[in-house]
């Protein structure tokens, strides 16, 4: 492959092939290459005549492999395309729901460590909520504050660089929640930052989970940036909808807070765990929801027992902040 281009492949479902697509389209893509499971399964099907037999190694490679691959030029509209790409994809999840699978993304055509480099000059430091300012590692020198306390974050790839609308809104709605010494349990952390906010802002202790185990060594190297090691954070993997012992451990000790800047369809099953999360006067803050759903959000949290004391809205998406 000529190495003056990136090779993007996102991976999904059958089922959520057609919607990546246009959501690719839509971002001016073109010369999409797909994938579809149901192709092979297919091919294998129509084409028995040729052999007797398929390796079983083969089928279970292709068992749900499908995605969407495109081409963007190695240059800076490239990769400032991949980033409003990679921006925009919890935003289709959360409309499309879990028919669209993973929406991992790869890249081919350019070295991991030079991706790594040439993604971060789109990254600057950034405002948030009244106090806080979001500031990539590789900006501190000459940094000026404005008088704000600066969160040094190295995100990788993981989700959770500050920029997101969703991301802004909990950061937002997290500063008056916060009070020395007290207790955070992030749900959903990827980059750690809004556990890592919660330490700067004068939590005493906080404990961040997430799905993808990759999270748990980014938050710890995002903490240790900001000076915080694990007697301040506690940082682990699983699932706390589906994973009884991690929610008898989360369950052990009421928090002060619970974040949860997900998507409505994690949002809506995790309300009713919210009461046994919280202390007596405790606040449930969540996020990542998109306007469309917030009707059903808020319903869920108040089914839950849970009172919405405020709402907070930027760019389409919604955050509630509710109490016991």
């Amino acid at each position: 492959m000529n190495t003056n281009w990136l090779e993007v492949t996102i991976q999904t479902t059958a089922d959520g092939i057609d919607a990546l697509s246009d959501y690719l389209l839509g971002c001016d893509v073109g010369g999409l290459s797909i994938l579809d499971e149901t192709d092979f399964q297919d091919f294998l099907a129509k084409n028995t005549q040729y052999w007797d037999y398929v390796d079983e190694d083969l089928t279970a490679h292709m068992a749900g492999k499908s995605a969407v691959t495109c081409y963007l030029s190695d240059d800076e509209h490239g990769r400032s395309l991949l980033l409003r790409i990679r921006d925009g994809l919890p935003a289709l999840r959360e409309r499309m729901g879990a028919q669209m699978g993973t929406l991992a993304v790869s890249l081919s055509g350019l070295k991991a460590e030079d991706w790594e480099n040439n993604w971060k000059q789109y990254y600057k430091p950034l405002p948030a909520g009244e106090k806080l300012l979001i500031v990539p590692d590789w900006e501190r020198e000459g940094l000026e504050t404005g008088g704000r306390i600066p969160l040094f974050l190295n995100p990788g790839l993981t989700f959770g660089t500050g920029n997101h609308a969703s991301t802004q809104l909990c950061l937002q709605g997290l500063e008056p929640l916060i009070s020395d010494g007290c207790r955070v349990l992030d749900l959903g952390c990827g980059s750690g930052i809004l556990a890592i906010a919660s330490l700067i802002l004068g939590a005493g202790h906080a404990f961040a989970v997430d799905i993808d185990p990759k999270c748990v060594d980014v938050a710890f190297e995002n903490a240790a940036l900001n000076g915080f090691d694990k007697r301040q954070l506690s940082v682990t993997w699983g699932n706390v909808l589906d994973d009884a012992a991690l929610t008898k451990h989360l369950t052990s000790e009421p928090w002060d807070v619970v974040l949860a800047n997900i998507v409505a369809d994690v949002i809506i099953p995790l309300a009713p765990l919210t009461p046994r999360l919280l202390k007596s006067g405790g606040h449930f803050l969540c996020s990542g929801v998109i306007d469309t759903r917030a009707d059903e959000v808020r319903a869920a949290i108040e089914a839950a027992g849970l009172k919405i004391r405020h709402v907070y809205e930027k760019d389409g998406w919604v955050s509630f902040c509710a109490a016991v």
